[in-house]
């Protein structure tokens, strides 16, 4: 997780604010970074305990998964996520009646620079230049050093097309409804 203090000293740098969708153990083991993304304005939602297949799980796992990641989060926070991305975008009619049942939105994303896979800062920056446009969710992986070494050059340039960066929340501007599917504004 040192990319991700390194990313929210760039973020902080440029005055700008992002979604954090955690992975639970992730969050239980590091509640100083989960802390200094909610301290420093940032949007921390749940992104499952082990960034399991939810869309294939049964409720029982949906729900465990869910819940951990919830109380990690809390614990660190004090804050109750209302935020929820399913790993690799999996989802399902259950995934939909457990995150209802639990107060979560389901966001997804519009624009995947494929960094989990390209681990190409230069090639990440040119994806997610390219693809973007107004009221989209860009998905990026903190986790991935590239990713994080693309950020200033994908702030810089976007910047320049009049973009702002924004929450999930303050793109929507309202409370998101739980268990529906977000995928852009």
């Amino acid at each position: 997780m040192d990319s991700t203090a390194k990313l929210l000293d760039l973020l902080a740098s440029r005055k700008v604010k992002a979604t954090f969708f955690l992975v639970g153990r992730n969050a239980a083991a590091r509640p100083d970074l989960v802390r200094r993304e909610q301290n420093e304005g940032h949007a921390v939602a749940n992104h499952s305990y082990t960034h399991a297949d939810l869309g294939r799980s049964s409720s029982g796992r949906i729900a465990s998964e869910l819940s951990k990641t919830q109380d990690a989060i809390r614990r660190a926070t004090g804050v109750t996520p209302t935020l929820m991305r399913p790993p690799y975008g999996s989802t399902s009619a259950k995934v939909a009646s457990v995150t209802k049942r639990m107060g979560l939105a389901q966001v997804l994303w519009t624009v995947d620079p494929l960094d989990w896979q390209i681990r190409d800062a230069k090639a990440v920056e040119r994806r997610i230049v390219r693809a973007t446009r107004p009221g989209h969710i860009v998905l990026m992986h903190d986790i991935h050093p590239t990713t994080v070494a693309a950020v200033p050059a994908i702030l810089k340039r976007l910047s320049a097309k009049g973009y702002e960066f924004v929450t999930v929340p303050e793109l929507y501007g309202k409370p998101l409804k739980p268990g529906r599917k977000y995928v852009e504004r």
